[in-house]
């Protein structure tokens, strides 16, 4: 890629493209296939990358007590956002409009979601801090790297799903409805509901009981964490 090439696909001087043109584009990211954004149908990320950077930047510098207008650009910015959804300055996104969200959720700080494909977000969803969504990759083979192709695949977090500082989900992943992910994991694969997964990968350490409900925290000694 020249970098002629990269200037005119990224300008921001692309015209709106047709319904039909962004779906086949659209397409092209979820498939899980090794694409160029100079695909002559992915040429409108430039501009979809360049609106998210903008308003991002009116997100992240808007002050403490703005409530009103971070939930107004959330409104714009993301594919979707449900009501008393919170997210903590700052944020960073790739496009935004390819992340839907839904109601009640919190994000803390530094949540990053690198939507090149799309991200579905579950009701009454927490994030701790330093998160990071990712469905974008790219190839093993050095060679096939340097030709700037990357692949992209969904991300899907159920509801009520918790998941803990610093963690990574990886391209494809979808976390199942009421799960836990433990603070500092590496989500690799699929995590089914209602299970508390840890570490590097993330492996399913138990299943949650009844029995976690008379629990606020974890005691140092407790064997269920073993």
């Amino acid at each position: 890629m020249t970098a002629d090439n990269y200037t005119d696909a990224f300008s921001g001087d692309i015209a709106e493209v047709s319904v039909q043109h962004r779906e086949r584009g659209i397409a092209i990211l979820n498939s899980g296939e090794l694409y160029s954004d100079l695909h002559p149908d992915l040429l409108f990320l430039g501009v979809d990358r360049l609106r998210a950077r903008e308003f991002i930047y009116e997100f992240n510098r808007s002050h403490p007590s703005e409530f009103q207008l971070r939930a107004d650009l959330q409104a714009k910015f993301l594919g979707s956002v449900g009501e008393n959804t919170y997210i903590e300055p700052p944020f960073n996104a790739s496009y935004g409009c390819h992340t839907y969200v839904g109601a009640r959720v919190y994000a803390n700080f530094n949540l990053t979601v690198v939507d090149d494909a799309d991200v579905h977000i579950g009701d009454e969803v927490m994030f701790g801090p330093n998160v990071t969504l990712a469905t974008a990759g790219h190839p093993l083979d050095p060679a096939l790297r340097t030709t700037g192709q990357q692949f992209s695949m969904p991300i899907t977090i159920g509801n009520r799903v918790w998941i803990g500082a610093n963690v990574v989900v990886m391209p494809g992943v979808t976390i199942g409805a009421g799960s836990v992910i433990g603070a500092g994991s590496v989500v690799t694969s699929n995590i089914p509901e209602n299970v508390i997964a840890v570490g590097s990968p993330a492996r399913v350490l138990r299943e949650l009981t009844e029995a976690d409900a008379e629990y606020r925290r974890r005691e140092p000694d407790d064997a269920r964490w073993a």
